[in-house]
């Protein structure tokens, strides 16, 4: 085999993997992650055998979905906050932009298996951890400019976050679709610097989510 045939192959084959994983996102999303395999096939474009040389089970697919998805998250935090002009800008477009961090979180919260997966997996819980790491940079740098209420720290950020993106029957079309939207804005408000009622308790910290 030539070099450049070697290296078709392996475009090819990440192709082939970053059309699953999308296809997975997807499926996991409208259906929960025990999708049937094949429709995942079936969604990527590809052979049920293409899909199982990439990822041997479900447990392997899941997990690299987790991965992916926590790998993306930390990228949209760390560039949020090397682009916005203040940390409560930055914070803002984290929660209300970062749909693959809302996705790991329904997987973990819709199955068992993708939850024991996601908590199990050693990658995964690195990238989740630095993930922590830059957001309480984020909180704590936002408290420091006066925007964020000083009575909160990570952990109840990353708890709100965590209680918004649960997924709960709703009825009508409309009002499924703008529900998220205005549920994170009333979270946001909730968050500013501003005289409010005081919280019972003491703030939850990044070590409260068990890190």
């Amino acid at each position: 085999m030539t070099a450049d045939s070697a290296t078709g192959l392996r475009a090819d084959a990440r192709r082939n993997r970053d059309q699953i994983l999308a296809a997975a996102k997807e499926r996991f999303a409208a259906q929960g992650p025990d999708v049937p395999m094949e429709e995942i096939a079936r969604a990527a474009g590809v052979g049920v055998g293409t899909l199982y040389r990439r990822f041997p089970d479900r447990e392997a697919l899941v997990r690299a979905v987790a991965r992916d998805n926590f790998g993306n998250a930390l990228a949209e935090v760390r560039t949020a906050v090397a682009e916005e002009a203040t940390a409560w800008q930055a914070l803002v477009r984290f929660l209300r932009q970062s749909q693959e961090l809302r996705l790991t979180i329904q997987l973990a919260m819709a199955s068992p298996l993708a939850r024991t997966i996601v908590s199990e997996d050693a990658e995964t819980d690195e990238l989740r951890r630095a993930m922590i790491e830059v957001l309480d940079g984020v909180v704590h740098a936002a408290q420091t400019e006066g925007t964020l209420r000083t009575d909160i720290d990570t952990g109840d950020v990353a708890m709100m976050f965590v209680l918004l993106v649960r997924q709960l029957p709703v009825p009508y079309e409309e009002a499924a679709r703008l529900a998220p939207e205005r549920c994170m804005t009333l979270m946001l408000d909730g968050l500013r610097a501003q005289p409010g009622t005081d919280l019972p308790g003491r703030p939850l910290t990044g070590a409260d989510l068990g890190l």
